[in-house]
């Protein structure tokens, strides 16, 4: 993966994450009930994306 696609995928991440916080702080969620919503979306992912 060429440097720029890697620099526009992190810079792509980044503005993600930080209009789902604005969204979220602009419709009332608690930032404690999105977190907790972050740590079982990435638990359900570790067990679906579990390799034995």
């Amino acid at each position: 993966m060429p440097l720029t696609h890697f620099l526009i995928l992190i810079c792509a991440v980044l503005l993600a994450g930080g209009v789902t916080l604005w969204l979220a702080a602009s419709a009332g969620v608690p930032l404690t009930a999105l977190a907790v919503c972050a740590l079982l979306a990435a638990g359900v992912m570790r067990l679906l994306a579990r390799v034995e």
